[in-house]
């Protein structure tokens, strides 16, 4: 098939090319569907091209610059340290296009004809791609809709000049000499500290009583630690009023304590949500496409929307703007469109913070099982029990595993610390299989590895610790 001939129908539309996109074009062309998926910018999505990806090459180089300075307690030296930032930014790059031509790569093996342009819906079962060069015209049998979002936009706080959104802070030429964050969320605590560890004198304005507000506190608190061992600022209970910019700086004025402050620095980066990308010439209202108040698509179990033929996956319906729950949900409407029984389970999405160090959550926290009504167990193992994490001078941690006290139950499990996003794997894997504390801890785990702390959790619920002393009952 020709892409542009417009006399041809289609089995299935993918709009958008993002980490849901892309997975369901796949998923749906695997399962025999004749499939376009288009894309306005690249295909990859924001997290590929100006979010998850870029972000943790940067914070990555960040990290390494911050053990370089401090080799000497491992006994190494390696003359004066620097940075060319410039060159950071093309190691950035190459990661980027890396991923994003694997993507392109893996969309022509499966025969899923790519379109680079704009959609907009002329009714319910018709479409218009369009681009500089051609608009051509498709009628399908089924849409997924998988357009994704980008940064909210404050009135008092408008993006441009020296005031940044999440894209242009991740491709700023040099290191700035000083950063004010608004929002202390999990990207503005990422890419804050990112720079704070390249030198940039860092200040972060959060509104509620702490930053990294969806984890818990004993988690963020581990991570305002060490924020302040990189000299960086953070104002709670802050509210940002008003921005004045000039060529060189901006100047920032909030309120805290009833008291009217200012502070300014060379940028000032907002990251305060994300706003799903409904609006716009797609023209969801021209088809009666059933929205929330937010601006969200309505879906079912399935992610059908209000018109039975269209889907929608991804930040643009409920729920939390994760990566890895769009593609989630991709599988299964591109299975439900070849008429399998697939349905979302939402039992356990893990929640990252690339921030120093990691956290990571799965299922409950000890608050919201106690609010189910469970009879909650929280076992908590320090990161300075295991061998392996000290020796990656990763000792600064934990891991608290929930439970369920009479059955042993795994409902949920909170860390912090070193590789926390690739630990918290495992107990995502136990609370969907339906594991028990007691599965966990007669796995054998090998050793010395940061996986141990997993099972001497468990064994810590279990009440026979082995590398840490049991509580007092």
């Amino acid at each position: 098939m020709v892409v542009g001939d417009a006399s041809l129908d289609i089995d299935l539309l993918v709009i958008g090319a993002g980490p849901g996109g892309y997975v369901a074009a796949i998923r749906a062309a695997q399962l025999g569907q004749k499939v376009i998926i288009a894309d306005k910018a690249h295909f990859g999505g924001v997290c590929l091209n100006i979010g998850c990806i870029p972000s943790k090459a940067l914070i990555n180089a960040a990290h390494h610059y911050e053990e370089m300075q401090h080799a000497d307690k491992y006994g190494l030296s390696a003359g004066q340290v620097g940075v060319d930032f410039g060159k950071v930014q093309d190691y950035k790059g190459s990661v980027v296009n890396r991923m994003t031509s694997g993507v392109e790569m893996l969309l022509k093996a499966n025969k899923v004809e790519m379109f680079r342009g704009e959609v907009m819906f002329i009714n319910e079962t018709e479409a218009r791609l369009f681009n500089d060069q051609e608009a051509p015209r498709y009628r399908f049998k089924n849409c997924i809709i998988a357009t994704g979002s980008r940064p909210i936009e404050l009135k008092a706080f408008p993006f441009g000049g020296r005031i940044l959104s999440s894209t242009e802070a991740l491709s700023l030429p040099e290191v700035p000499k000083s950063m004010v964050v608004i929002g202390g969320g999990y990207i503005g605590a990422e890419l804050g500290q990112m720079y704070a560890k390249f030198g940039t004198q860092l200040t972060i304005l959060e509104g509620a009583d702490t930053i990294l507000p969806g984890f818990d506190k004993d988690m963020s608190n581990l991570v305002v630690k060490k924020l302040k061992k990189n000299n960086v600022e953070i104002v709670t209970g802050a509210l940002a009023k008003s921005a004045e910019q000039t060529d060189k700086d901006v100047t920032v004025t909030y309120e805290v304590n009833g008291e009217t402050k200012s502070v300014t620095a060379d940028y000032l980066l907002v990251t305060v949500g994300r706003r799903p990308n409904t609006d716009g010439e797609l023209g969801l209202d021209l088809i009666g496409m059933k929205l929330t108040d937010r601006g969200l698509i309505e879906v079912d179990d399935q992610c059908r929307t209000s018109i039975p033929h269209i889907y929608a996956i991804g930040d643009i319906v409920p729920g939390p703007a994760l990566a890895h729950k769009a593609s989630y949900e991709a599988k299964v409407a591109a299975e439900a469109i070849a008429g399998l029984p697939s349905k979302v389970d939402y039992k356990c999405i893990p929640a990252v913070a690339f921030t120093d160090p990691e956290c990571a959550s799965v299922g409950y926290t000890e608050k919201e099982a106690k609010e189910k009504g469970y009879n909650v167990k929280s076992s908590k193992f320090p990161f300075g029990g295991n061998g392996r994490a000290v020796t990656l001078d990763g000792a600064d941690g934990f891991m608290k595993i929930i439970s369920e006290a009479d059955t042993g139950l795994v409902l949920g499990a909170q860390i912090a610390g070193v590789e926390a996003s690739t630990m918290i794997a495992e107990l995502g894997l136990a609370i969907e299989m339906g594991a028990t504390i007691e599965d966990i801890a007669l796995t054998i785990h090998a050793h010395p590895t940061l996986g141990e702390i997993t099972m001497d959790t468990a064994e810590l619920a279990m009440g026979h610790p082995i590398h840490t002393v049991a509580p007092k009952k």
